[in-house]
């Protein structure tokens, strides 16, 4: 005698027999159908639900083929008897699709929130606008990619250093642009610099090592030493940079492994390291022996004079790991980024990349070659800094002309985003909150810790002018 019931949903997009299949298997599993208890003949359970008995043959089929059922020959079908016995549950509020039945430990610095587009009108983080993006450049580039000749070498798999001809064209691009003295060996293609972190983190630093970070660093810095077991130490950040005689002082107290730091722009605030500070901060790397991950998130954009070049175009003792992706370039759901260093730490890097990426996305990497090579992302380049520029501008003239009492800020030689000081006593977290609600999405400033000044980022390049002078308004209307 069946003790329990199946429910066919004949409004579900799932074919009846699986709804019936399904439904048989679990009451295998939880005991209510017992090892070696006979089921209903075919014919008998097709008029109990009503449904042709074709759809019960398959489901016994189904079932039969997965070796739930067995059949036997004159008698009918039957449960296996080859499976442990199971007693009824007693658990009827456990729902093991939303809890887990083994135990994990769940760590708190992993619990952030997704960085979500949100309202018609944003200052964001320091984004590029994607509407000035190559799209119809890179769509014909991938296109080429997908229909050009020998399908099964590239469509299959390949190196996980990444795609070599990319590699090949992001040397030379570099060399040219950064003073960097690279070939394609010193390069390793990755999703991003969030990725190219966590693969230098996780493969020269152990639990317990000291790493030293500037002060209100990227988060996604953090994270990933905390998930390395790293001990951090903060070095503050002055007009001029980071400040190297505090981490000098710091070198003769611990054994610090790596520095993590954003040297041309510094995130969040966006002042660039001072030269001799540059060259002082070599020295303590070769002296101490401690590596640099040297994070180049927005070097392109610089609207002053030429930029300085990056620590890496003067490692002469193969102590930086330098880093940089397309985020900032094209947009940030395209996730290709590079992670340039010594020969041999790439080779390492790449055979750690290939455990947790077999490899990137090669019609895209292939892509973006071509562009490379055509010259059309340097031509994007240019255009996209003349218009952040002019966006740049008018940003300080309207924050200076409408908030004036209530914001400092210095206009940034570079990168896509202010760091501005609100007037003391600003709750944060209420104006931003009060202009979400109006559509203006920015940031509250938590994320960069406790501060003197209530703080943030507001980045302008991702809106034009008239966009920009909404959420202006927008601002001071919940200030």
């Amino acid at each position: 005698m069946w003790t329990f019931t199946l429910t066919l949903d004949r409004t579900s997009s799932q074919p009846l027999y699986l709804q019936l299949s399904t439904q048989l298997m679990d009451h295998i599993r939880s005991g209510q159908l017992l090892c070696g208890q006979q089921l209903p003949s075919s014919r008998k359970l097709a008029e109990r639900l009503q449904v042709h008995r074709k759809t019960i043959v398959q489901a016994y089929d189904e079932l039969l083929a997965q070796g739930w059922l067995e059949s036997r020959q004159g008698s009918g079908t039957f449960v296996t008897t080859h499976f442990p016995e199971s007693k009824p549950s007693l658990q009827t509020s456990f729902d093991p699709l939303k809890t887990a039945g083994f135990s994990f430990e769940s760590k708190p610095f992993l619990e952030r929130p997704p960085l979500l587009a949100q309202g018609p009108y944003h200052l964001d983080d320091g984004f590029p606008d994607v509407r000035l993006a190559p799209l119809l450049d890179l769509s014909r580039a991938y296109r080429n990619q997908l229909l050009r000749s020998n399908a099964y070498s590239r469509l299959g798999y390949n190196d996980p250093m990444g795609s070599g001809w990319l590699r090949e064209q992001l040397s030379l691009y570099l060399n040219e642009t950064r003073g960097l003295h690279t070939t394609a060996a010193n390069v390793l293609i990755v999703r991003g610099t969030m990725m190219g972190f966590f693969l230098t983190s996780t493969a020269f630093v152990k639990p317990g090592d000291y790493v030293a970070l500037d002060s209100m660093s990227w988060s996604g810095s953090t994270l990933n030493l905390e998930q390395t077991g790293a001990r951090m130490l903060s070095v503050p950040v002055d007009e001029h940079g980071l400040q190297v005689e505090v981490l000098a002082e710091l070198c003769q107290q611990y054994p610090i492994r790596m520095l993590y730091l954003t040297s041309h722009h510094h995130y969040p605030t966006t002042v660039a390291l001072k030269a001799e500070r540059r060259m002082k901060l070599m020295s303590l790397s070769r002296q101490y022996g401690f590596l640099i991950f040297e994070d180049d998130y927005d070097f392109d954009f610089h609207y002053e004079q030429k930029p300085l070049f990056p620590l890496a175009s003067v490692d002469t003792s193969g102590m930086v790991m330098y880093c940089g992706s397309f985020t900032k370039t094209i947009a940030p759901a395209f996730r290709v980024g590079y992670l340039v260093g010594p020969e041999d730490a790439i080779r390492h890097l790449s055979r750690l990349r290939r455990i947790i990426d077999r490899q990137g996305d090669m019609m895209l990497e292939n892509a973006l070659a071509q562009l490379l090579e055509e010259g059309l992302i340097q031509r994007h380049l240019r255009k996209a800094l003349r218009i952040y520029k002019k966006r740049r501008d008018y940003f300080a003239q309207a924050l200076s002309h409408e908030l004036a009492d209530n914001i400092h800020f210095q206009t940034p030689e570079g990168g896509l985003a202010f760091w501005t000081q609100f007037k003391e006593g600003t709750n944060l977290v209420e104006v931003a909150s009060k202009a979400l609600k109006k559509g203006l999405y920015f940031s509250n400033g938590i994320q960069h810790g406790p501060l003197t000044f209530p703080s943030t980022r507001l980045g302008f390049a991702s809106s034009n002018e008239e966009e920009l002078s909404h959420c202006v308004k927008i601002l001071k209307s919940c200030l």
